[in-house]
């Protein structure tokens, strides 16, 4: 494959518009309606399940089944309290970061529309100086404006409305993007670039490809758990983000050392099949496609672990995109490092024959 750009304005107009819609856990539909109105040229059918995990199938009658797959859903919040001054206490809906959440805008998902809201917090003049609480889920609460719980109630508001941040798409130095959500919302972009390349190259696959966007996956990887007993795949290819360790206050010697901008990251973990692993570094010298390397301690605690031990166990990988301020409003990654994962997954596809065998004694 070629070094030129791969992405055409075309793909970055449905980053944008799949980025900057809200697509919490549980409620992923919106966003899934996008993504597969995009992917819709390029596949011959979709399969949907009961929860909203969309996937695309290229060649549906074929036995043989190779899944590429990233997660669909964002970090939230949940409604978990209003106070009768109209305070609105909040419980996580995935791994929501307490941290950043004082003085941020907040989007109240409601049945009469969005709510907007702040989260609040006391003013600097007003904190003990000696003794200064820092933000937890049990002190953070949003704002709306209102006096008292009457008046939240009667904008639609109740407990168990999920909470969203509005911040959106950008891109920073020319091949920096940013937003909240690329964790990873990103990866459900990456898969549907590769069934675009290969409808456009015209490659005829000897499997079945299933584009798979889970859902799910922020709160246990459970979409990708529901999907794979619905597609029993012999192989799982599964894209996510993993921490870029260049910044400061990340130990390197604990963390991993990866930095965005050197390319896809390949992960060495128990739930990776070995000579999958292999075939994906192997596509990668071949093609001239810069790597990194990572090793996972007993987990990759990513939807690889659920196709890996599904079914009786499932030849899986990882390959991922360094990113770096995961479940921030600020999450960054690198153009090149996007352009290369879909490179890599297109040319790993490609090296895959039909009724291959990934046993571990073949």
């Amino acid at each position: 494959m070629s070094s030129k750009s791969i992405l055409k304005d075309t793909s970055l107009a449905f980053l944008e518009q799949y980025l900057n819609n809200a697509s919490p856990t549980g409620f992923e539909a919106e966003g899934q309606k996008i993504w597969m109105d995009y992917l819709k040229p390029y596949v011959d059918t979709f399969i949907t399940d009961t929860y909203g995990t969309a996937v695309g199938v290229i060649n549906p009658d074929a036995p043989y089944k190779v899944v590429i797959e990233g997660h669909s859903d964002e970090i939230s919040w949940y409604v978990n309290y209003i106070t009768d001054d109209g305070l609105i206490y909040v419980i996580r809906n995935g791994g929501s970061d307490h941290q950043i959440a004082p003085s941020k805008v907040v989007n109240i998902h409601t049945k009469n529309g969005i709510v907007k809201g702040v989260f609040g917090w006391p003013a600097i003049h007003t904190r003990t100086r000696d003794k200064e609480e820092n933000p937890k889920v049990s002190n953070l609460f949003i704002d709306t404006g209102c006096e008292n719980k009457e008046a939240v109630e009667k904008m639609g508001i109740h407990v168990g409305c999920v909470i969203t941040y509005p911040d959106e798409f950008m891109i920073m130095n020319e091949n920096k993007f940013v937003c909240r959500a690329i964790d990873n919302r990103m990866g459900g972009f990456m898969i549907a670039e590769v069934a675009r390349l290969l409808h456009e190259n015209k490659v005829k696959l000897p499997f079945g490809l299933y584009i798979t966007n889970s859902v799910q996956e922020e709160v246990g990887l459970r979409g990708a758990e529901m999907i794979t007993k619905t597609i029993q795949p012999n192989v799982a290819i599964v894209t996510d983000v993993c921490h870029d360790t260049s910044t400061p206050m990340i130990d390197m010697k604990i963390e991993g050392e990866i930095k965005m901008g050197k390319g896809p990251v390949i992960t060495y973990a128990p739930a990776v099949q070995n000579k999958l692993r292999e075939l994906i570094l192997d596509a990668a010298t071949a093609n001239e496609i810069p790597f990194q390397r990572l090793a996972s301690s007993r987990v990759t605690g990513t939807d690889t672990d659920a196709f890996a031990y599904s079914n009786g166990g499932v030849a899986s990988a990882l390959i991922s995109l360094p990113l770096r301020y995961m479940h921030t409003t600020v999450e960054m990654v690198h153009r090149e490092d996007v352009e290369n994962v879909i490179k890599l997954i297109y040319e790993s596809l490609l090296k895959i024959e039909n009724n291959e065998s990934f046993s571990y004694f073949k």
